[in-house]
């Protein structure tokens, strides 16, 4: 490391690991989402995308062979294999810098240079933690939007508030795009449908967070009762999303929808038919304040805890809240999803998300600080992942030093499409099964 080419004022903090231990602060005190995803290390020299493939499960065999089939070299067998699916993790560069002024910080030069060092990690760690959302809710909002504009005659074309979950649908565990021989279906309304194309819009004007306005093309003319604005747009593979009192678009939602247990133990009862493994005991709840304390408030949680000690020890240090009855982590975050109510002035649309094991999967590059990259001129710290880079005054005067931070890789959501009821009776036909969903008012 180039210690030497810096000054001698900064010398003792760099030797004493100040810098190192302000960066590692902030980022353990904001991980929330990021904290969900299997870390996977992706190699150097394999390009900048990797497509990984699951194996699937094999139906039950209940049917006993017959005895009189039971014969010949294959005992009148059919052979059989297991299902795939693949899922694609693509690599990014994620960075940013800040220069400090040697000559005009020289008053408060110390605390400058470790204040600055904690505002890089905080913002390394909260653009990391958004990213992790941003890939989380990208998967589990899919397949779930409604009618934007109505239709004035039946026909076969309707425009809906978000294209994600109808662009592409699952073919041996690949997606691929919809067309009339790889068809979705879906529901408008009241009324099945199957969707056969999808058109982004020159101009996204979608209200819902990262989404895709666009149009759907299908199969057979919709009606205009189905077409009508607000009314639900679902795929068949869709993921759960939970509304109280059985709204089924966002749009819907209205005073009083507030959040509940009964939604909460919904969730978690959906993660469970679909066998999907808890993070050290427990789903993780990704919840903001104002979700947190109308959860508090409700009448049966707050039942759970009265006339026993099991309230002390809800609040676990280091876990956020955790319940082993419900089986529940809470985990309060500032960085859920939140938007204006369409139908309630003032209010906002809130969405909890309770999660298990597997639905995110972040990829760190491996070569993010190797020595052909990082040049001896700098001081290069990876701490949780990132990368901390000090660089010595290269300009003129020796008097500018740049504190960095960067990240190269991603996160994606892998799919489950081949647990489904022919694998295991209870498994739902959703693609992606390891988080749900709850939206409500508040």
């Amino acid at each position: 490391m180039g210690i030497q080419n810096f000054p001698a004022a900064l010398q003792p903090i760099i030797q004493q690991g100040f810098l190192e231990r302000e960066f590692q602060q902030a980022l353990q005190s904001r991980l929330g989402y990021r904290a969900t995803a299997d870390r996977e290390d992706f190699a150097v020299g394999i390009g900048e995308t990797l497509t990984k493939t699951r194996a699937g499960l094999r139906p039950a065999v209940t049917t006993p062979l017959a005895p009189a089939t039971n014969t010949n070299l294959d005992n009148g067998l059919t052979p059989g294999t297991w299902g795939v699916e693949q899922y694609t993790l693509t690599l990014y560069n994620y960075a940013s810098t800040m220069d400090l002024n040697l000559v005009t910080s020289r008053v408060g030069i110390a605390s400058q240079f470790l204040q600055n060092a904690y505002v890089n990690g905080q913002q390394a760690a909260r653009s990391l933690d958004d990213l992790a959302r941003n890939a989380l809710f990208n998967a589990y909002f899919a397949g779930n939007t409604w009618v934007r504009t109505t239709i004035t005659n039946a026909g076969p074309t309707l425009s809906v508030d978000d294209l994600r979950g109808f662009q592409t649908a699952f073919v041996n565990g690949v997606q691929q795009p919809v067309s009339a021989t790889n068809p979705l279906s879906i529901t408008i309304g009241s009324d099945v449908y199957s969707v056969v194309g999808a058109a982004v819009d020159g101009t996204n004007v979608s209200t819902t967070p990262g989404g895709i306005s666009g149009t759907l093309t299908l199969s057979s003319n919709v009606s205009v009762a189905d077409g009508t604005a607000g009314n639900t747009v679902l795929a068949a593979t869709a993921s759960l999303v939970l509304r109280p009192n059985g709204r089924t678009n966002t749009t819907l939602l209205q005073a009083g929808d507030t959040l509940a247990l009964s939604n909460v133990l919904d969730a978690v009862a959906n993660l469970r038919i679909n066998a999907v493994p808890d993070i050290d005991g427990a789903y993780n709840c990704y919840l903001d304040p104002i979700s947190a304390r109308q959860l508090f408030a409700d009448q049966d949680f707050q039942r759970l805890f009265i006339g026993t000690t099991s309230a002390i020890e809800v609040f676990r240090p280091g876990q956020g809240v955790v319940n082993d009855f419900l089986g529940l982590r809470f985990v309060l975050t500032n960085e859920s999803y939140v938007e204006p109510s369409f139908a309630v002035p003032g209010a906002m649309v809130r969405r909890p998300i309770i999660v298990g094991q597997g639905a995110l999967i972040e990829g760190d590059f491996a070569g993010m600080a190797a020595d052909d990259v990082a040049p001896d001129n700098s001081i290069v710290t990876m701490v949780d992942g990132v990368c901390m880079v000090t660089r010595e005054p290269i300009d003129r005067l020796q008097q500018i030093i740049a504190q960095s931070w960067y990240w190269i890789g991603g996160f994606c959501a892998p799919s489950d499409t081949t647990t489904n009821s022919t694998t295991m009776a209870t498994a739902t036909n959703a693609n992606f099964k390891r988080a749900v969903m709850i939206e409500h008012i508040g």
